[in-house]
């Protein structure tokens, strides 16, 4: 299912079962960054499958295409990939047993700014770990800390949580 919408500011309360990025929607840890400019958003709902990374990766693709911003495609890309990932990976297996809820991903356009939106029904709180040499995961947060100029997370009601990254 996709969602898209051209958006003027507003806010509103939205639970992880429900949540589109409400008109205006924009991390609050990141309206400091905000300038005036064209906002729109587009909102894509993820299977739990391995293919809903690549399927996030081409949804990014198109929707940043067609905003004619081309030039943040690469960078978005690979921060929607790991933040797809740590969603379905961590966000989808730490939630209650039998979960069926989506993990939604959006992008939000303000101006020359892009944020990437996840949310996911886990309660797990995502943190920057520091694996060993020898592990095989654990930079997913780090790749995005380094091509965003903020990233962050919110607790959503009644459980769940969004992670966002800005990038510009």
């Amino acid at each position: 299912m996709i969602n898209v919408q051209s958006t003027t500011a507003t806010q509103g309360t939205w639970t992880t079962f429900d949540w589109w990025p409400p008109v205006g929607w924009w991390p609050e840890a990141a309206c400091d960054l905000l300038v005036p400019g064209p906002a729109s958003s587009a909102t894509f709902v993820l299977p739990p499958t391995p293919s809903s990374i690549h399927a996030v990766r081409s949804f990014t693709h198109g929707t940043l295409t067609a905003w004619g911003l081309g030039e943040l495609i690469e960078n978005m890309e690979l921060v929607v990939s790991e933040l797809a990932t740590n969603a379905l990976r961590h966000g989808l297996h730490l939630a209650e047993p039998h979960c069926q809820r989506p993990v939604h991903m959006s992008l939000v356009r303000r101006g020359a700014l892009v944020t990437s939106a996840f949310t996911d029904p886990g309660s797990s709180v995502p943190v920057l770990r520091y694996p060993g040499p020898l592990d095989t995961g654990g930079l997913g947060l780090h790749i995005v800390e380094s091509l965003s100029h903020r990233w962050g997370w919110s607790a959503l009601a009644p459980h769940g949580k969004i992670v966002w990254a800005v990038l510009s």
